[in-house]
């Protein structure tokens, strides 16, 4: 009998500030239920009268037709007497002491709104703030949870009648859509011109000009500004942006020259994908990335003809392009807003709004004092942006048999502060991270809030950002830690950050080894269960090893706690094998330096320098002797295992680069030569541990001695940067075949910045899995130190589950 029922509901996950109310109204009413929702802080309820059949449909249609901004984590039903509902309605939002509940993160313009921004019936027409439920800030604006519009930043701007009328129908596409505004009630944009350069007009006082005029005007200037080669500070979502005409070399240098970033990629905004299409190669994956509605930078193949400027991305074949993902972006290529005919710009640079190394501006006032000096003007508007959220960058690789994989090489915008399910119910634990692409974690339940990307944590502006991020991640998500994990280098920021407040709060602190980090993020970003067991290869520059040394070329049996079957303690991992011990002249400064590593490397396995070679050209004899002597006495020399340090030698000695200005920049450069026809490749050997306590060492000596002997007999440099990647990829294999025979185990996780290398990564995965191995790389985190945080997390956790028990 189809008898009349209730139910009570409950929804978790991301499920507020994405239409999801509205929906379940319009879904009742369709279906004949009576009965209310509402939004609290631990998500949705929902209570409901009908027929047994309808409340079955309605429970099915909130899985199969959520919105496609929603992500449904939970959905509990309890089937009640019936309650005698009479109708349908939107109750208001209810707080819930100590819930929580995962927050949206911001998302591009939808294909409703972008409709709307370009018809001139409209009373949105060229709004540049135009948004609904389906798009919009939502992360960088929220204040507190419920995400309601008073716990928003746009809190202070008053609705008019039209827009508080779609606000509050809920069968309008714009109900409860917090930052809704218009012309007549919403944000303003208005450019502020400086005496930068040959900017001729200053328009200042620190406040919104009363005169700044339509936005089409606006834009307009800004559009012109742009055209004739001038730079501008542009501000956006998660902060501002720096932008000039990428196809303008003069601009490209200037604003290198300006931001003192002598060498390093800038991004690029382009308006479709058909532009996309005229510079860059583009496959199905990459494709759908930059469409989706993340909006992230692609990294992508450059095609020759590009007229993009050589200096936008030197000495590399690829391009790091996103398409707009803000109505104001759009407006910015948008032909004839103040001029009939007139063509804007085809191609932006559009890279963060800062001095290199700094973090990102996003407070007016803030970018009037720091980007004045970069920027002849300044494209301002007056909605606040509470939490600053630098563009996202992910890059497509094809690995055996053509499988696409994305690499997430930063986290951040589109993606942050979506949580990461994890395969077990965590412990409040608060994760610090490490030195370089710093971002934070917070476990609670089966959720990890992995941070958007904080930067490197090398000066007092940055402490601040990654501070107050983590104390809005807490009172965003209810969370107060029991615990506090960091690296084990005593002297990185965010691990004094860590021990400081453990003293402060009484909180436990574990320490977790830098490379066992790593692995364990790629095993739970995999969903590995606990008790797992992996084979662990950790590549990349720098990490604080248990010996005291710096490690970076690691063969580590690791899972995420002990496992007394595989000799595995308390800390969650045993040190297998690893690259041989080498000096490193200086420390942590010669990682600027390839050249004097590329000596250093030879000295050490006695190959000697009699020979010229590139390395040797930028250090005269007196150079040499002083190297020389500093590594035969020890001074300041500490040992490394770090795979990033012997690309850098080998870069160096194949002649890419005897110096640096960005992390990794030999690497990447030394990559991009690589011949793709080429098969040979250098042979590592296999020896005895010594007094590391691994099984064996894995020795470059032999490398080295090739690499110098192909130098000299005028080998390309693209040949030699195969070689190398081909012999990495082959003792890869052959070190993991070994460790297999004496575990058993033959499950490989690769982590670490050097897998964000595409060649190695594809030729790695390919041998290894032809010889049965089961290979994970990330799918959701970055492979680089942005990633550490969630590695932390998951092993300090499951030491603070151990010692609860």
């Amino acid at each position: 009998m189809n008898e009349r029922q209730g139910a009570r509901i409950h929804i978790t996950g991301i499920v507020q500030g994405v239409g999801f109310r509205p929906f379940v109204y319009g879904l009742a009413a369709r279906l004949g239920l009576a009965g209310w929702v509402r939004n609290t802080s631990a998500g949705v309820d929902i209570e409901v009268d009908g027929v047994s059949d309808a409340l079955h449909a309605f429970v099915a249609g909130l899985r199969t037709e959520a919105p496609p901004l929603s992500n449904i984590d939970s959905l509990t039903v309890e089937i009640l007497p019936a309650h005698g509902f009479t109708g349908f309605e939107i109750v208001h939002s209810r707080p819930v002491e100590g819930a929580f509940q995962p927050i949206s993160p911001d998302v591009c313009i939808c294909p409703d709104c972008l409709r709307e921004l370009r018809d001139p019936a409209d009373r949105r027409y060229h709004y540049p703030f135009i948004n609904c439920t389906n798009c919009g800030p939502r992360f960088t604006i929220i204040t507190d949870i419920p995400y309601d519009r008073p716990n928003t930043t746009m809190a202070s701007f008053a609705l008019c009648a039209d827009c508080a009328r779609e606000y509050a129908d809920p069968l309008d596409r714009r109900f409860h859509a917090q930052p809704v505004a218009c012309p007549a009630c919403g944000p303003k944009i208005w450019l502020e011109e400086s005496k930068q350069g040959e900017s001729t007009v200053e328009i200042g006082g620190g406040q919104r000009p009363a005169d700044s005029g339509h936005s089409d005007e606006v834009i307009y200037r800004a559009q012109m500004l742009l055209k004739q080669g001038r730079i501008l500070a542009i501000k956006g979502l998660g902060g501002f942006h720096l932008a000039c005409d990428a196809a303008y070399p003069q601009a490209v240098d200037e604003l290198r020259r300006r931001k003192l970033r002598v060498d390093k990629p800038f991004a690029l905004m382009m308006p479709d994908l058909q532009t996309v299409a005229k510079h860059c190669t583009i496959s199905a994956t990459e494709r759908s990335l930059l469409e989706s509605r993340q909006r992230p930078i692609v990294v992508l193949k450059r095609r020759p003809e590009s007229p993009v400027a050589e200096a936008v991305a030197p000495r590399q074949d690829t391009l790091g392009v996103m398409l707009p993902y803000t109505p104001l972006h759009y407006l910015l290529f948008e032909p004839g807003m103040g001029a009939e005919h007139f063509v804007p710009v085809e191609v932006l640079v559009m890279t963060s709004g800062n001095l290199s190394e700094e973090p990102i501006a996003t407070d007016n006032e803030e970018a009037r004092n720091r980007l004045s000096p970069l920027a002849e003007a300044l494209l301002m508007h007056d909605r606040p942006i509470r939490t600053r959220c630098d563009d996202s960058v992910v890059r497509v690789v094809a690995l055996r048999n053509q499988r696409p994989a994305v690499l997430h090489n930063r986290r951040s915008r589109g993606y942050a502060p979506t949580p990461i399910l994890i395969p077990w119910e965590a412990p409040v634990v608060l994760a610090c991270g490490t030195e370089l692409k710093n971002t934070f974690c917070i476990t609670r339940d089966r959720y990890a809030f992995l941070s958007h990307h904080v930067g490197d944590m090398q000066n007092y502006e940055t402490l601040q950002s990654f501070q107050d991020g983590i104390d809005h991640f807490e009172r965003l998500f209810r969370l107060k830690p029991e615990a506090v994990a960091c690296d084990l280098h005593p002297d990185y920021l965010a691990t004094r950050y860590a021990v400081e407040r453990s003293e402060r709060e009484g909180l436990p602190l574990e320490g977790i080894q830098h490379h066992h980090a790593h692995v364990a993020a790629c095993m739970a970003d995999n969903g590995l269960p606990p008790g797992t067991v992996v084979i662990g290869v950790a590549f990349d520059g720098t990490g604080y090893g248990t010996d005291g040394a710096i490690w970076g070329g690691e063969f580590l049996l690791a899972g995420y706690g002990a496992s007394p079957e595989c000799g595995i303690d308390r800390d969650g991992f045993r040190r297998m094998a690893h690259l041989a011990y080498l000096p490193l002249p200086g420390g942590d400064a010669a990682i600027r330096l390839p050249g004097r590593i590329a000596l250093a490397y030879l000295w050490k396995t006695g190959l000697g320098w009699e020979t010229p070679f590139p390395s040797m050209e930028d250090l005269c004899a007196e150079d040499r002797h002083i190297l020389k002597s500093q590594l035969a006495h020890n001074l300041n020399t500490p040992l490394t295992s770090s795979m990033g340090r012997l690309f850098d030698a080998a870069a160096s000695l194949a002649g890419v680069r005897q110096a640096v200005n960005y992390e990794a920049q030999a690497a990447i450069e030394f990559e991009a030569l690589a011949d793709a026809d080429e098969r040979g490749a250098y042979r590592f050997d296999f020896r005895s541990p010594g007094e590391s306590g691994a099984l064996f060492q894995v020795d470059p000596a032999p490398v080295l001695e090739a690499l110098v002997k192909d130098v000299g007999a005028g080998v390309s440099r693209g040949l030699i940067s195969a070689r190398f990647h081909n012999g990495i990829a082959r003792m890869v294999a052959e070190a993991c075949s070994r460790l297999r025979q004496e575990t058993g185990v033959a499950q490989v996780a690769l982590s670490g910045g050097v897998w964000q290398n595409v060649t190695l990564l594809q030729k790695s995965v390919a041998l290894l899995e032809g010889a049965s191995f089961t290979v994970y790389i990330h799918q959701h985190v970055p492979a680089n130190d942005g990633g550490v945080a969630f590695g932390q997390a998951l092993v300090a956790g499951t030491r603070t589950r151990t010692r609860q028990k």
